[in-house]
């Protein structure tokens, strides 16, 4: 293991003690597969809350997990940098995935994301043909769109070769888009969204775009095939926004431009509880980071307050533009 920057004796202590121990392995090993919250640890590990809930504080104290709380949630991940996310790494390849413990844990885990998703997917079924009517909580799609096609312009100033919506859901920002390509193409896991997208296209009767079943998490795509890629209203349903930004990255040509359209900050609880939002919104600097880290360059920031009269349930929108380096 390369020590590339030096860690005090004390730091490097409380992280070998946190460590060690079967359960709080056990844990790291889970958190290794994505972020989690307490309720979805304590079924993938069989365990009482109060007991997982302790191995998480020893964890943050030792510095190889890191607690995020959003609303009454709150969601644990690996730690990304220093010494303890470097003793995690090594500790965890060093263990023996077949063993009975992590065996079962990694097929409770499978199990929780698939409800997860189910939840996830049966709310797009329900909510399909009225998605956009959920818009109105912030600033009127007008606005919005005109943003995105302010932003999100060839460079060359004629059109994009191949521009991919991934996350289409109701297809609109294809529609919106799709005079600025060549050919536009729109990925969606679930079906009945792009039915209803498909439907959407058929009559705004645009033949360059058309619509794939793909999870934009694991694009169906070669590496550097677009010139441009938007991600609308999509990152806040996430477990790992990050994942999805690198994915979008792998699928652009270098000095391609990647459109982020989602909700700044916010504290409206109830979109979690009734429409399946995993996260409430994203500060600035926490999509520029994870941008980052997958080669994206920002060139441009937008904010679009929410309309006065929606009072505290007011959200406002965010636009990051970003090009990708390499």
């Amino acid at each position: 293991m390369m020590l590339d920057e030096p860690a005090r004796m004390d730091a490097v202590l409380d992280a070998l003690k946190g460590a060690a121990e079967s359960t709080r392995l056990r844990i790291l090993r889970v958190l290794d597969a994505g972020e989690l919250t307490v309720s979805e640890l304590t079924q993938v590990l069989a365990q009482s809350q109060p007991r997982i809930s302790r191995h998480l504080k020893l964890l943050v104290d030792a510095g190889l997990i890191e607690r995020r709380r959003e609303g009454s949630w709150a969601f644990f991940r690996l730690r990304r940098s220093g010494f303890p996310a470097r003793l995690a790494a090594f500790t965890l390849a060093a263990l023996d995935p077949d063993a009975p413990d992590l065996r079962r844990d990694a097929e409770r885990l499978d199990r929780v994301r698939r409800r997860r998703d189910d939840v996830a997917e049966a709310y797009f079924r329900e909510n399909a043909s009225e998605w956009d009517r959920l818009r109105a909580l912030h600033a009127s799609e007008d606005a919005v769109e005109s943003a995105a096609r302010d932003l999100l312009i060839p460079k060359d100033g004629a059109r994009f070769a191949q521009l991919l919506d991934l996350g289409t859901g109701t297809g609109r920002m294809l529609a919106v888009l799709a005079d600025r390509a060549d050919t536009a193409i729109g990925f969606d896991i679930n079906q009945d969204m792009l039915a209803f997208a498909r439907s959407r296209l058929e009559k705004a009767n645009l033949p360059n775009a058309e619509l794939r079943q793909g999870d934009i998490l694991a694009m169906p795509e070669e590496d550097g095939i677009a010139d441009a890629a938007v991600i609308h209203q999509v990152l806040h349903y996430l477990v790992d926004p990050g994942l999805a930004l690198s994915e979008a990255a792998r699928v652009l040509a270098p000095g391609g431009q990647l459109l982020v359209v989602d909700f700044a900050r916010h504290e409206v609880e109830f979109l979690r509880e009734r429409h399946a939002h995993r996260r409430l919104g994203f500060e600035r600097v926490e999509i520029e980071a994870l941008a980052g880290a997958a080669s994206l360059k920002p060139l441009d920031y937008r904010e679009i307050p929410a309309p006065e009269d929606r009072g505290d349930d007011g959200l406002t929108v965010s636009l990051w533009l970003f090009e990708k380096t390499v």
